[in-house]
């Protein structure tokens, strides 16, 4: 594919999951901001939370692992050698082999959850444990689902299909949303269980009919041929290294049990929110990207790699780097947009956007840590991530020791940004060990271009912040959500102006774009 061509691919890729993930995201605060309002911060909702541990751990274990890491590459690696019956017999090789194996690790999970749960409750009594267990049973069943989906996504993100693998997060959300909304009045805290296993029938059936045109047709067998043991070698030391994030969760979800009730829930709260740029823009560039490196290394293409990379990493940046300055600065008001209604008290608001707060801090490293690692991924390199992320797991986990006893929730948050950043720093030293220069020269010139528009637009937001406690009544939702409509809009466009003044390539190159579709648009309807 010409290279310019894959770049427009590239970015209507991005945009695609960039749209339908702002849209899961902001279904997702919906979700969120009712569970926050029905419930509030108490122990139900930690319970809750808490019992997506073990069902999170058996999917991330068994499929995250495989998919991320191991199945688009050899997938991939066959379509560009035009295999593709080799091709989709791996896919179904992976998914009987998926189905199997969830089934029976699920019946031995739901016969020993009451041990299993008592590991990560330290802080619970009796009740709350009980209710984690049975919570935790139910969604058993998710992992299945979302088993099988997500190799249906891999399928489509081979065929760079992206448009049903985006849906099918949305889906997921509004079933969760019918549980909260619908179904807790007839169940409490078991109508969201419910509403989560509708969310993921539904996350998978949403994406069949996609891979199904994509040459996709099912069939009962396992075959351990070249692809299937190929993505089996690959995935072991991404797995080893996801169980080790999985058991840093663990840590984090029993020290928060140790702290005030509704402590896990706000550190969730707080997480989904600091997710939410991630999602639309440093999942979004990674998932699209991830197929043109896993092409380019098929090729033996190492400028078209470097390309892809480069391309991916600016975008991100210029994105998320005044997405955490604003989250930052207007953290207050963001909780209290996204949750500060019903049962969700003015403490827990502050205690929320105080995490917020420590999250944003190093929002940019989870933002690229997506891109850098499926940059390995595409080598056939999962060692160096995996071995990478361990040493993230143990700061984080010394960290969170040492800081929550002194700050409560928000320390397990700073825990986290600060593993976060040396993740990302590390990963990134290493790839450009293993691939040469990255561009970085542009790189590193584009990010102190950022910097100092980010700077300025820091000023800027502070001072009409200052300015709005005389214009409009923080004491009302209109008031606060007025003054973060007026400082967010206002600090884009500041923001755009300045990387335009600074002659940022990328910022110049995006509105050109959008000028050119303007005028393509007025031409076809005058």
């Amino acid at each position: 594919m010409d290279i310019h061509k894959a770049k427009a691919t590239l970015i209507n890729a991005a945009v695609v999951l960039a749209l339908f993930s702002f849209v899961s995201r902001v279904l997702g605060v919906l979700r969120d901001r009712i569970i926050a309002s029905k419930f509030g911060a108490v122990g139900t909702v930690d319970a809750y939370y808490a019992a997506f541990r073990i069902p999170d751990f058996v999917f991330n274990l068994l499929i995250l692992g495989a998919l991320s890491s191991a199945f688009v590459p050899v997938f991939t690696s066959y379509l560009a050698h035009n295999n593709k019956k080799k091709a989709f017999e791996t896919a179904n090789s992976l998914i009987n082999l998926t189905l199997v194996v969830l089934v029976v690790v699920s019946a031995i999970l739901y016969i020993a959850m009451p041990y299993v749960v008592s590991l990560i409750t330290a802080g619970f009594d009796s009740e709350l444990r009980e209710l984690t267990v049975k919570l935790s049973r139910i969604l058993l069943l998710s992992p299945i689902f979302f088993g099988l989906s997500n190799i249906l996504s891999g399928i489509l993100n081979s065929f760079k299909r992206f448009t049903a693998y985006a849906l099918a997060p949305i889906f997921y959300n509004i079933g969760i949303i019918i549980g909260a909304y619908f179904l807790t009045d007839l169940w409490g805290i078991y109508g969201l269980v419910v509403g989560v296993i509708i969310g993921s029938i539904a996350h998978f059936l949403v994406q069949l009919p996609s891979a199904i045109k994509c040459g996709f047709k099912y069939a009962f067998y396992i075959r351990f041929h070249e692809g299937v043991k190929k993505i089996g070698k690959l995935m072991i030391p991404r797995t080893v290294g996801i169980g080790m994030m999985q058991i840093n969760l663990f840590v984090t979800t029993s020290i928060a049990t140790t702290l005030p009730e509704g402590s896990v829930t706000i550190f969730n709260l707080a997480n989904n929110v600091h997710s939410f740029p991630i999602g639309i823009f440093g999942i979004s560039f990674a998932l699209s990207a991830f197929p043109f490196l896993a092409e380019a290394v098929s090729k033996n293409d190492a400028k078209g790699f470097k390309y892809y990379f480069a391309n991916a990493f600016s975008k991100i940046l210029i994105f998320i780097i005044p997405l955490s300055i604003l989250i930052w600065i207007l953290r207050e008001q963001i909780i209290r947009i996204f949750f500060g209604a019903g049962n969700f008290d003015w403490t827990a608001t502050l205690i929320t956007a105080q995490t917020l707060g420590y999250f944003a801090m190093g929002l940019f490293a989870s933002a690229l840590i997506p891109l850098i690692a499926r940059a390995f991924y595409a080598t056939h390199n999962t060692k160096t991530p995996v071995i990478i992320s361990v040493v993230s797991m143990v700061i984080n986990i010394a960290a969170s020791l040492l800081l929550a006893p002194r700050m409560g929730v928000p320390g397990l948050a700073l825990a986290y940004s600060i593993a976060a950043i040396i993740q990302c720093v590390l990963l990134f030293i290493f790839l450009r060990q293993k691939a040469g220069s990255l561009d970085g020269k542009r790189l590193f010139n584009q990010f102190v271009k950022i910097l100092a528009a980010g700077v300025v637009l820091y000023i800027v937001a502070a001072g009409i912040m200052e300015l709005s406690k005389y214009v409009f009544d923080l004491k009302t939702f209109m008031g606060v959500f007025l003054e973060t409509s007026i400082v967010t809009v206002s600090s884009a466009v500041l923001y755009v102006f300045l990387l335009y003044l600074f002659k940022d390539e990328e910022v110049r190159a995006m509105i050109e774009g959008v000028v050119v579709k303007i005028k393509k648009l007025k031409k076809k309807n005058g």
